[in-house]
């Protein structure tokens, strides 16, 4: 089978060539030698190669890294097949400084700052937690550095138990606004069966949207250090394209696997129908049920129609009791409603700053804030 097939590739290289923000998951089987317990220092340094290829493009990367525990365990000398809950715990906190030494040092190559972060679903599910998790790697990003993420395994015990990587990947990317989501596997992509059993299994290029059929398609993880397979794949591209966020599902065991998709190499694309930030200001208008309401002067009113954020000096008055990052409802002096957003303060301290500079907010709360009440990216128009 030949996998370097250009009509079969090419829209996956084409996604990847043209992204701005990506999230890459990297995962166990990919990055940890099953036998030897060891990181794969010639693969990790291919990979990080073509992460700073990305860079010079103009990309921001994000990288959501397994192993921590395939790592660990094996320096903690915990060789049997199934560890305890607290011995998964246990070999999490060893190797995930493991594996952080081993990506700096690899990316150090290039002058490549990273850092770290470690996540759980609920970081990305609970909305105040979930916004604070975004304002951390939005500002990382813009700093340049390429964090790595890997959920926090060692107080997460639910996904530990259950949990995978592909999904967190996914809501990494839907928490960030990236345009693509890259889940480098141990196959070259979506097949309507297991080509490992079925030598007739017919490959998919391209999947615009996941039906009952797509779904049938998925299989069981073979065994192994990976907890993944395509059926969390799948659940992956749902989370992603529902973001607005493409997704590639590409083979990484060769050397330069993400130049290998810009190659023309074989990989399955799930396209998304919109995009990240049109999705998300959906999920603001549509999802989310406004705690609150903020009145604005008819300035205010004019910068947002503008395009502008929220800014406290246009703001004269607050009502309800909502927290940061709760959905209020915008309202003009004559009580139309004219956009809903989500609050970068409490309804606490919102009341202390309405009608202030940005520049005098922090002497007023006693901490520096956001400069806007509500900022543009997280508020829409009605």
């Amino acid at each position: 089978m030949n996998n370097k097939t250009p009509e079969l590739g090419l829209s996956a290289a084409k996604h990847l060539e043209s992204a701005k923000r990506i999230v890459i998951k990297i995962g166990s089987a990919l990055l940890v030698d099953e036998v030897t317990g060891q990181p794969r220092h010639q693969w990790l340094n291919a990979l990080t190669d073509d992460v700073a290829s990305l860079r010079r493009l103009g990309a921001e990367v994000i990288l959501v890294s397994s192993g921590a525990i395939a790592v660990g365990r094996n320096r903690l000398g915990l060789t049997k097949q199934n560890l305890r809950l607290e011995e998964k715990q246990a070999s999490a906190a060893t190797g995930q400084i493991l594996l952080a030494h081993a990506y700096q040092e690899a990316l150090a190559r290039h002058d490549i700052t990273v850092s770290q972060v470690l996540l759980t679903l609920g970081d990305t599910e609970e909305r105040r937690r979930h916004l604070n998790a975004r304002n951390t790697l939005t500002t990382l990003l813009r700093l340049g550095t390429v964090p790595i993420i890997n959920e926090n395994d060692t107080v997460a015990t639910s996904e530990i138990r259950f949990g995978d990587n592909d999904r967190l990947a996914a809501r990494v990317g839907a928490m960030v606004d990236a345009d693509l989501l890259v889940l480098l596997s141990d196959i070259d992509g979506l097949y309507s069966a297991d080509p490992k059993r079925d030598p007739d299994a017919q490959f998919l290029p391209v999947v615009s949207e996941i039906t009952p059929e797509i779904d049938a398609m998925a299989g069981e993880a073979l065994p192994g250090y990976s907890s993944g397979g395509m059926i969390t794949k799948i659940s992956a591209a749902k989370i992603a394209v529902g973001a607005g966020c493409n997704m590639i599902i590409a083979n990484g065991h060769q050397l330069n696997p993400l130049q290998n998709i810009l190659d023309g190499n074989r990989a399955t694309v799930f396209e998304a129908s919109v995009e990240p930030k049109t999705a998300r200001k959906r999920y603001i208008a549509g999802s989310l049920k406004p705690l609150g309401t903020v009145t604005v002067d008819a300035g205010a009113l004019k910068a947002l129609q503008n395009g502008k954020s929220l800014l406290p000096a246009g703001v004269t008055a607050i009502e309800g009791d909502f927290q940061r990052g709760d959905a209020v409802d915008v309202k003009s002096l004559d009580g139309r409603e004219v956009a809903r957003g989500l609050a970068a303060y409490s309804h606490h301290d919102a009341r202390q700053i309405i009608g202030l500079k940005s520049s005098e907010i922090e002497q007023r709360l006693g901490y520096l804030g956001r400069d806007e009440l509500i900022h543009r990216d997280d508020l829409v128009l009605s």
